[in-house]
């Protein structure tokens, strides 16, 4: 087991390795004293590990219970985290008491922004069960859910008590899932770091995803201790995320965040200029993990997708754009030039046939 220690503002640890869904409960009862805790889960997830999950925390001393939801993007939303509040509330969980996040980004984000707000603050632990919450949405304390305008556009820092990651679960995920969390991975490595890219360029990577996971989320522990609450460095995470929320949007969310993210930083390397060697090894290292690479939509309505982005400041939004594999800048534009931007980057893909 590979320990990652978080300094946030609430300090937690990241525990890495084989076998830990089994020791959650155990390793959560380090951290946090035997309590009521309850077991936020989709229903998909539920059923593959919610009862090994409730052993483990009931073994530890928990007075454990568990709630379920429908699985998908589409879950997401004000109506599901107003049921799961209900809920929470109506089994009397207090401050004292433990709120546990099973699953991906979906069921962290939702269930650490009902911990976020109920009682103005309950404790939860996550234990992400994909790749793409293990490397990313897991660690930082970024909790929200959709509204109708957009992406994550209601919600609240709220730091875990502890992450549990469980790299055997993540070697059993299926091919679509293992490339969505690629896609992130593979973002840390355009932003800072070529030996993870390297690592990550020809897909075949299973055997060495502890050594990913660590990587990636020891990068997201140092942008999040000099930037916890998003108003700085904490930018450079967003790379991919303006051009992949708005095609995660235009889609309906059939997309998934993976594959947006995806096609979302080739078109920001492509919008800024960068070399097209740069481009075409980043076109091949996506594909080479299941990643597409080609944006069927058009500039203008990809531009008024992304006016909805929260991470807009008045008439300016600020995009993350590579110049190189391991090297990235942050440059403020006008939200009037967003569609230029998007034209630019679906000529390039035109051009270079991505």
């Amino acid at each position: 087991m590979r320990t990652v220690h978080v300094n946030a503002s609430t300090p937690y640890d990241v525990l890495i390795g084989e076998g830990l869904i089994d020791r959650a409960g155990e390793l959560t009862a380090k951290v946090v004293k035997p309590c009521r805790a309850v077991i936020v889960a989709d229903d998909t997830v539920d059923e593959l590990y919610g009862d090994r999950v409730q052993i483990s925390f009931s073994y530890a001393g928990f007075d454990v219970s568990r709630w379920t939801f429908p699985a998908g993007e589409a879950s997401k939303n004000l109506g599901t985290l107003s049921e799961l509040l209900e809920e929470l509330a109506g089994r009397r969980v207090t401050r004292s008491d433990l709120v546990v996040a099973l699953g991906g980004g979906v069921t962290g984000d939702m269930a650490g922004f009902a911990a976020a707000v109920l009682n103005r603050g309950v404790r939860f632990v996550q234990i992400p069960t994909t790749l793409l919450a293990a490397v990313d949405s897991s660690v930082g304390g970024k909790t929200a859910v959709d509204l109708r305008a957009g992406k994550n556009l209601a919600g609240a820092f709220h730091q875990p008590s502890l992450v549990v990651t469980d790299t055997d679960v993540l070697r059993e995920l299926p091919a679509a899932l293992r490339s969505c969390g690629a896609a992130e991975a593979i973002k840390c490595g355009v932003l800072r770091d070529p030996a993870l890219f390297d690592l990550l360029e020809g897909g075949d990577w299973l055997g060495d995803i502890d050594e990913i996971v660590v990587r990636c989320v020891a990068y997201k522990r140092d942008v999040v201790a000099r930037d916890e609450f998003d108003t700085g460095d904490r930018a450079f995470l967003n790379l991919g995320h303006t051009f992949g929320h708005a095609i995660e949007q235009l889609s309906g969310l059939t997309v998934s965040h993976g594959e947006a993210v995806a096609v979302g930083m080739l078109m920001a390397a492509t919008s800024a200029g960068c070399p097209d060697d740069t481009v075409l090894r980043l076109a091949r290292c996506l594909r080479a993990n299941g990643l597409p690479t080609h944006c069927p939509y058009g500039a203008q309505a990809l531009a008024g997708a992304a006016l909805s982005d929260k991470k807009r400041s008045g008439d300016t939004l600020t995009l993350v754009l590579p110049e190189a594999i391991g090297r990235c800048i942050l440059r403020k534009i006008p939200v009037g030039a967003l569609e230029d931007w998007f034209a630019r980057a679906l000529a390039a893909q035109e051009r270079l046939a991505l």
